[in-house]
């Protein structure tokens, strides 16, 4: 058993460079400022590009806090606090009281709000379309089933024991 570990660990290392690799390059895109403003433009909305990515945060992740959400996007939570009175007076989202902490202020999306990022999603998909148009249906459908998976496992971190049950 452990010769087959060993094979495996072997194959590893070239495979874990390059989907880091990979993961820097996607990450590196998708915080181009040009990408963003083409998808708004795609979508036909006018919003600041940092408002932008906020409000399709908030969307994705709310209700959320200030602290977590800043914790989240690698921003501090101070200007995070502003753009999302920013949003607020925009009437893309609301705050609101956590009901199990009142201390906190959670962010949520509105029906604008939503209705927003509903028009960001389509423009993503057509733009995704065009990105996906020489792969296999079941090509796209794994790689979205596995990176699913391993945002999954990210987030969470390595089981403890170290095993992959």
């Amino acid at each position: 058993m452990s010769s087959t570990k060993n094979v495996h660990n072997t194959h590893m290392s070239p495979m874990m460079r390059d989907l880091h690799g990979a993961l820097i390059e996607i990450v590196s895109v998708m915080n181009r400022p040009q990408r963003d403003e083409e998808l708004v433009r795609e979508a036909g909305v006018s919003l600041d590009r940092a408002l932008f990515r906020l409000l399709v945060a908030v969307e994705r992740l709310g209700p959320i806090g200030v602290v977590e959400l800043a914790d989240r996007l690698g921003v501090d939570h101070t200007t995070v606090s502003r753009q999302i009175a920013k949003l607020d007076g925009l009437g893309l989202v609301s705050r609101q009281g956590n009901p199990a902490d009142r201390r906190v202020r959670e962010a949520v999306v509105t029906e604008a709000g939503k209705a927003m990022t509903d028009k960001i999603d389509a423009a993503r998909e057509r733009m995704s379309r065009a990105i996906f148009e020489t792969w296999k249906d079941e090509d796209v459908a794994d790689l979205v089933r596995l990176m699913c998976r391993f945002a999954e496992a990210f987030r969470d971190g390595p089981k403890e024991g170290g095993g992959e049950g």
